[in-house]
């Protein structure tokens, strides 16, 4: 049965899963989300699909993979007869709003109609680094038309959407707030502090960033700065629901498509296998997810579509991949699956699975990373036990001691290959190289 909940996406870009208080940061960057999670529904381990922009934001669309889509790397436009989450909120009489950041489609600055996924109301633009920087705000209306919105971007943003929100209290509405921030400006590489904003200085310094040679000591401060002040967007959203009286009505999900590794893990910032690329912070609140909990099982961002249509009793098409996490939140019996399924494009041709306790992860030796869609020849590249190796400093992979462990998962990656992708191809061991002391108990590979 439709419910008519409002529907809020408040999505970031390239924020790490431990920027947030929740996930052990200490130092108070996320004082809304972090409430948003405890009093509502907290995702505790949840991951992309795809470690990159673009595919991401397809897959959260439309519940769907990349290689489904034919989106596995950027800078490829959604293909229109692909229905995204707008599709079914229009037809179940919502209005629907698009605000920032898109990333979809043919163009970096208006986005012609027709590729703008059936959202009814646009202030948008095809890419946000291209048509703005941090104090010249310019998205495009309905109609094509610059506008210029006054402040910093993420306030003036925020400002928008809070406008809509006042706008529409009587219609439901899907709106889908996207921010560029806390990515890092492409024209100058750099990830500049809203002027307004006290320096954070001395930051945490998460262990993986300690220890791998990056540029996180050099561009922290001004990340977290970005993070703190999407964390008072988040807030002055909240505000301004309770002060409209909307609060319990509208299910507000926040998001953002992927991590940030700053250059430990590859020549860039993400499209790698560890959690500092694939781990999101995500957190329901509103209607059916106020008092949720914590949701302990492996989420995807491809869960994200058929979840909000289900929560608003919308009917989940049979060709979204993802799975709602209705069910769960309603402790109703039926299986959940046990890995999280990631394909990497750009940086490798590479997949990766995550179990509970281990990743995972393959690459193809002989695909053109932005040319190749998929392989059917796989080398292993990486084993990584997260239990005792949290943060992916020792990589196990090529390991005698582990080599049952990996061959385990072997077999769980193949078998989501088959699922998701009707592939079958090989995947070739890591050369074997001297383990020491190390063993794996029985039992353990399958955790």
């Amino acid at each position: 049965m439709q419910t008519n909940k409002n529907v809020i996406v408040f999505f970031t870009d390239q924020q790490r899963y431990d920027t947030t208080g929740v996930h052990g940061n200490p130092d108070g960057l996320t004082p809304n989300f972090d409430r948003m999670a405890l009093e509502g529904t907290f995702v505790q381990k949840a991951f992309t699909p795809q470690p990159v922009c673009g595919p991401a934001r397809a897959c959260l669309q439309t519940g769907q993979y990349a290689t489904t889509l034919g989106n596995y790397r950027n800078a490829i436009p959604l293909a229109q007869e692909h229905k995204t989450m707008a599709h079914y909120f229009n037809a179940a009489g919502y209005d629907t709003a698009y605000i920032g950041k898109w990333h979809l489609g043919s163009t970096r600055l208006a986005v012609p109609r027709q590729e703008r996924g059936e959202y009814a109301d646009w202030l948008g633009a095809g890419a946000l680094e291209a048509s703005s920087r941090p104090y010249d705000t310019v998205v495009y209306d309905n109609d094509d038309h610059a506008v210029k919105l006054p402040g910093n971007r993420m306030d003036a943003l925020t400002d928008a959407a809070i406008r809509y929100l006042d706008h529409h209290q009587k219609q439901p509405f899907f709106l889908f707030l996207s921010f560029l921030e806390p990515h890092f400006q492409n024209s100058n590489d750099s990830f500049p502090a809203p002027r307004s904003m006290k320096p954070i200085t001395n930051p945490y310094t998460p262990p993986d960033l300690n220890a791998l040679h990056g540029t996180a000591h050099q561009h922290l401060p001004g990340y977290y700065a970005m993070v703190n002040r999407l964390d008072q967007c988040l807030g002055r959203v909240q505000d301004a629901l309770k002060s409209l009286g909307m609060e319990e009505d509208t299910i507000l999900l926040f998001t953002t498509d992927h991590g940030c590794h700053f250059k430990t893990r590859n020549a860039e910032y993400k499209r790698s296998c560890h959690e500092s690329s694939i781990r999101l912070p995500m957190a329901f609140t509103g209607g059916p997810f106020t008092g949720g909990g914590t949701v302990r099982e492996l989420v995807s961002l491809v869960d994200v579509a058929p979840t909000l249509l289900d929560a608003c009793g919308i009917a989940v098409p049979p060709e979204m991949q993802g799975n709602s996490l209705m069910p769960l939140l309603r402790r109703q019996p039926g299986a959940w699956p046990q890995t999280a399924f990631v394909q990497i494009s750009e940086a490798e041709v590479g997949r990766a699975i995550r179990t509970q306790r281990w990743k995972y992860a393959v690459a193809a030796p002989d695909k053109d990373p932005i040319a190749d869609p998929d392989s059917d020849h796989y080398r292993e590249t990486a084993l990584y036990d997260l239990e005792e190796d949290p943060y992916e400093l020792d990589n196990l992979v090529g390991l005698p001691s582990h080599r049952g462990v990996s061959d385990v998962l072997k077999a769980k990656l193949l078998a989501r290959i088959a699922e998701i992708e009707g592939k079958h191809p090989v995947i070739e061991n890591a050369p074997e190289r001297p383990c020491g002391q190390r063993r794996v108990f029985a039992g353990e590979e399958n955790l």
